[in-house]
């Protein structure tokens, strides 16, 4: 017989980064959340291992920052030519992290804000009716029954909410597989994605003394796999690629993955919404998986916070996610046509490394690679920060870091203090004069007037009304 545990507001299934970041964000808007993970451990599989420059300036405004002292990359790739990150932001080019330190910096963070995270806990049953979610839930002491009024899928490639809730997942299979693994005890050089006669062949050394390597077999077929491939496997594909020998060596954990490219077709479902990979499953290219499912996060949780409280906006989730997602998925079966083609297509990877030397269209690609292009239909205007992530600000950074909208002034005029919305007086030139921006750090209006202002913070924030304080520094929240 099934136990009835005490309700939430959001159950989030899943504790991985993406799941974690999702239950902080929850918990800075006031939703009572619990978290739902299936492994009774964390896991040691570090499989993404690199934040790009909008997660960073996401993690910067949570103050996830703090203390940390992460390598920087400024160069990353596209399809394997090396591609140059830099652009106008405070966290250009990638940062280095395994996945295991990142999955513990987001537990550290939503646990302390008081997201309640259980694990050995796993989804087995779900019913939806039209004032929540029921879910069956098996743990080491028998099934419980919890209740919630929304629930999130984080729960990877093989969501079983996304299963369980029935959302569309069309697959056009896989075509091409890579091996990779985490190595200690070998020396090896470092490469970046070196294509060799019968293979791709990537390496890089940790500071910690552990190596990342990676391989896959020009012509290779694929097939499916019910366990994790054996060392050996590796080993001999490494040898025939590189001529090297790493079976000397200890994997720490070892996959395979292949060019899988699948999108649900829609991020919400009723009650039932997906991120991450729950979401979209990509190869990760790049490192933009992660990244793009820790976006998800923080455009999903502000969203459903205030949807709890009155204030709907959980459909433009789906409407500014989904279109971010193919994109992504977009530019990644391109990079895998580049990256694991055999020798035919180096014609076409000479051609686009001649053009991506052209600083203008370096810096397009280098902005779909790092997030920082993103941008959202937020409503009427034509400035180019509307509807853009906010450059750095210190003092706008610091004053998102509750989660609140944020009203940054520059012009010293404005008075205005609005309900749950933060007003910080900007003391260097930000190169606007107003800006009302989003708890994820977008830019919902700016340089307008009162009316239009009054209509973004109505769309954002509800049915709030300005007054005048008459002060510069005046703040709310």
């Amino acid at each position: 017989m099934a136990t009835r545990d005490s309700d939430t507001e959001v159950l989030v299934v899943g504790a991985g980064p993406v799941g974690l970041l999702l239950a902080g964000e929850l918990r800075l808007g006031g939703v009572r959340v619990t978290v739902l993970e299936r492994l009774t451990e964390p896991t040691t599989e570090s499989r993404a291992s690199a934040l790009h420059a909008r997660t960073m300036e996401f993690f910067d405004q949570r103050g996830l920052l703090d203390g940390l002292r992460l390598p920087n990359l400024p160069h990353g790739h596209f399809g394997g030519i090396p591609l140059d990150l830099t652009l106008d932001s405070k966290y250009p080019g990638q940062w280095k992290i395994p996945q295991t330190e990142t999955e513990k910096l987001l537990w550290r963070w939503a646990t302390g804000l008081g997201a309640d995270v259980r694990r050995g806990h796993e989804l087995v049953g779900l019913t939806e009716d039209a004032d929540g979610v029921a879910v069956e839930v098996s743990t080491v002491d028998g099934v419980r029954r919890l209740r919630a009024r929304y629930l999130v899928g984080c729960d990877g490639e093989e969501s079983t909410v996304r299963r369980l809730a029935g959302f569309a997942f069309p697959d056009a299979g896989v075509t091409r597989e890579l091996i990779r693994a985490d190595v200690t005890g070998i020396e090896i050089p470092d490469r970046r994605f070196e294509r060799h006669a019968h293979g791709l062949a990537t390496a890089y050394r940790y500071p910690d003394g552990l190596t990342r390597v990676m391989v896959h077999e020009f012509g290779s077929t694929t097939r499916p796999r019910s366990a994790p491939p054996a060392f050996a496997e590796l080993v001999g594909a490494w040898a025939r690629i590189t001529g090297e020998d790493i079976g000397g060596g200890t994997p720490v954990w070892i996959n395979a993955f292949g060019d899988r490219q699948r999108q649900v077709d829609r991020y919400r479902r009723g009650r039932v919404l997906l991120a991450g990979d729950a979401a979209h499953q990509q190869m990760p290219s790049g490192g933009q998986a992660l990244n793009l499912g820790l976006q998800d996060a923080a455009n999903l949780g502000w969203k459903l916070a205030a949807t709890l409280r009155g204030v709907s906006l959980v459909d433009s989730y789906h409407t500014e996610r989904h279109s971010v997602g193919a994109r992504v998925l977009a530019n990644i079966t391109a990079q895998a046509s580049l990256l694991l083609g055999e020798h035919g297509v180096d014609p076409l990877r000479a051609v686009l490394a001649e053009l991506l030397a052209d600083e203008q269209a370096r810096a397009r690609v280098a902005g779909m690679i790092s997030g920082l292009d993103v941008r959202y239909d937020v409503g009427t205007g034509d400035h180019p920060l509307l509807g853009a992530r906010l450059p750095y600000h210190r003092a706008a950074f610091s004053a998102l870091r509750d989660g609140k909208g944020v009203l940054v002034d520059f012009t010293g005029r404005r008075g205005d203090v609005a309900d749950r919305v933060r007003v910080v007086a900007a003391d260097t030139d930000p190169g606007f004069g107003a800006a009302l921006v989003r708890p994820d750090g977008y830019v919902a209006w700016v340089d307008g007037t009162r009316a239009e202002l009054e209509t973004a913070l109505d769309r954002w924030f509800g049915a709030t009304t300005l007054h005048t304080t008459g002060g510069r520094h005046g703040q709310a929240g």
